[in-house]
């Protein structure tokens, strides 16, 4: 697990600086090396630039150390991740007659990629994103892994000209990109705005930042020295929907044991998250079947008893044998160190803390590596939206004799009896957003949106200065994001659908990115076994009916992960890790958060109307109904995190 980070262009002292600094600005990615490669300028004085941060996992020697060249010096490359079975292509190239010097996976990667190019890249299994410069062709090779774990933002130059000093910049994080000092003046993206104010997180391939982008999971291209894309592909697809269902329950089980194993693999010491729910107590499980030596868990408990899953967590590391450390954390723990917590923020989150506290207490136990149990309620169907939305879709389907016109009136007739508020910002939640989704019942995608949506969308139109064209970014999602979603899920049952939207969305848009900065603000190096393109495949094969029944429990997960373990352990209702944050905000926090909330100057440079985030604020502070923490914290993140790095959109 490592930082990256690039320059296509001129091979000039300026370039040279500009490297310097991003390696500088990705230091807590990896403080255990720093490498630099520059190729053999063209004819122009062209080439590439290339920085590595290293966070020693896998063979810790010199011989792993980044950018890493091949023996002919045709290939380099950069790289960040874990390939989980370089075990397995290693004895493949062993058997065409390639030998390897170094223990660990980047040298495999290197070699595979010499011989394959971007035909290989779907051999790789794990998380990763590199660039690979091919020095007879003056190109580079990019690519990000299937399920999107590993970042990857890309930046051309808008000057096409033939004096311009660079044509392109890549990098883990988008600040880092920012530290280059090559945009002489960065902007907020518009429509990111508005798809955060929407999501609470960006949805890409914006970013926050206007220019740069991020390559989507999963895809591969090929830049030339002018920085055109030379060739794009995806290399990783869901299975089709017209696929046969012919999966087992075996085949799953193989899968998930093998994906856990394989991430067990480290030459340093490792540890599990452990909530204490079903997706972690479940890779913990596994993991201590496979492991030949003690597994160690942590959880993260809390003064406030609504909040704390210490108690269960640990029954649950009892029972399976770990050795366990709680970490007491308390309200002054998480003022304390607010700010460390923020900075690590890459783009605007308004999640994201819980798993920077987490990362910061394992960390600190001497703790490189931990496993993590997201992606378990994504896979088997665990949260409310696949028992809710295709619920809605049946009421409206049975309905359909009313005229549309009628439906909606009954929806907003409901909303308005729901919503108790009346303060001129109104009730939230889902109840104030049925007349909008009674009208898109027909679409899946708008109504997920919509039922995920921070804000009724007339609050979110209240809440921007300009709202940008509907086109480019319609209920939060950038147009090209919508066209690849809708692709994917067409001709998919309702539950299969969702399934890929709460992998793409909820988990790879939003949690993957925040578990990726904040365990890295820490410089740990975090695994999630159930995000793995093998199990995905394996588990997508299955029939509705295994995969999902009975909707909720992940009935198929308790039974393949959870063996040896009493089912009344987990007998309780769902609570996901959080932190008691509203009650946090209206102590001590919420006088830090006034200051910035009632800023007009802060708003008005990040796209928000002063006097609508002003109301937002008072309204919250005041109890508003159905307004809750994330609607607030969502607004404060966003203008912080302009003010720190001095952009806006103007």
């Amino acid at each position: 697990m490592c930082g990256i980070a690039g320059i296509i262009g001129r091979l000039s002292e300026r370039n040279r600086r500009a490297v310097r600094s991003m390696s500088s600005a990705l230091a807590h990615r990896g403080p255990d090396g720093e490498g630099f490669f520059e190729s053999t300028p063209d004819h122009r004085g062209n080439g590439v630039l290339f920085a590595h941060r290293r966070l020693s996992i896998l063979d810790l020697s010199d011989s792993a150390s980044q950018p890493m060249t091949d023996a002919g010096g045709r290939h380099t490359i950069t790289y960040n991740g874990e390939i989980y079975n370089y075990v397995e292509l290693r004895n493949r190239l062993r058997a065409e007659g390639q030998t390897c010097r170094s223990s660990g996976d980047t040298e495999v990667m290197l070699r595979l990629l010499s011989r394959g190019g971007a035909k290989s890249v779907g051999d790789l299994r794990g998380m990763f994103a590199f660039a690979l410069w091919d020095d007879a062709r003056a190109e580079v090779l990019v690519a990000r892994d299937p399920m999107g774990i590993k970042p990857l933002y890309i930046c051309r130059n808008p000057d096409t000209s033939a004096e311009r000093e660079w044509s392109v910049l890549f990098a883990s994080e988008v600040r880092t990109i920012l530290a280059s000092g090559l945009l002489q003046t960065p902007r907020l993206n518009p429509t990111a705005v508005a798809s955060f104010v929407w999501n609470g997180f960006v949805a890409g391939p914006d970013t926050i930042i206007d220019g740069i982008h991020s390559l989507p999971p999963g895809h591969a291209a090929v830049l030339d020295l002018d920085g055109n894309e030379k060739s794009r592909e995806r290399f990783w697809h869901y299975p089709p929907a017209n696929a046969p269902k012919d999966g087992d329950v075996a085949s799953v089980r193989r899968a998930l044991h093998e994906s856990v194993e394989k991430h067990l693999a480290s030459d340093v010491p490792l540890g599990i998250f452990l909530s204490g729910g079903i997706d972690s107590s479940a890779v913990a499980n596994m993991a201590a079947r496979a492991s030949q030596s003690e597994v160690v868990t942590f959880t993260l408990a809390f003064e406030e008893q609504e909040y704390d899953e210490g108690p269960f967590a640990r029954e649950i590391a009892k029972a399976i044998g770990t050795r366990h450390r709680e970490v007491r954390f308390t309200e002054q723990d998480f003022l304390s160190s607010l700010d460390r917590a923020l900075e690590s923020i890459d783009q605007p989150t308004f999640d994201g803390l819980n798993s920077f506290y987490i990362s910061q207490a394992v960390r600190e136990d001497g703790i490189k590596v931990a496993l993590v149990g997201s992606g378990g309620d994504e896979l088997f169907g665990g949260y409310k939206s696949f028992r809710d939305l295709p619920r809605l879709q049946a009421i409206a389907q049975r309905l359909a004799w009313l005229p549309k016109e009628g439906r909606i009136a009954m929806a907003r007739a409901i909303a308005h009896l729901a919503d108790r508020s009346r303060d001129g910002v109104g009730t939230q939640v889902r109840w104030a957003k049925l007349p909008s989704m009674v009208a898109e019942a027909d679409d899946l995608l708008q109504l997920y949106q919509l039922a995920y949506a921070l804000f009724v969308p007339d609050f979110h139109r209240r809440l921007l200065n300009d709202v940008p064209d509907p086109a480019r970014v319609a209920s939060g999602l950038p147009s090209p994001l919508r066209r690849d979603l809708q692709d994917e899920i067409a001709g998919r049952s309702p539950l299969a659908a969702l399934g890929i939207l709460e992998q793409r969305l909820f988990l790879g848009e939003r949690l993957l990115r925040d578990i990726d900065v904040a365990s890295m603000g820490v410089s740990l190096e975090t695994r999630l076994p159930l995000v793995d393109s093998v199990v995905t495949e394996a588990v997508t094969r299955l029939p509705d009916s295994v995969r999902y029944a009975p909707l909720g429990r992940k009935q198929l997960l308790r039974d393949v992960g959870l063996e040896g373990l009493s089912p009344a352990l987990f007998e309780r209702p769902k609570r996901g890790f959080q932190m008691p944050f509203d009650r946090w905000i209206r102590q001590r926090l919420g006088t830090e958060m006034d200051g910035v909330m009632r800023d007009p100057q802060l708003c008005k440079a990040a796209g928000l109307d002063a006097g609508t985030v002003d109301l937002l604020w008072s309204s919250y502070l005041k109890g508003s109904k159905g307004l809750y923490w994330s609607r607030v914290w969502a607004i404060y993140v966003l203008l912080r995190w302009c003010d720190r790095h001095a952009v806006s959109v103007q």
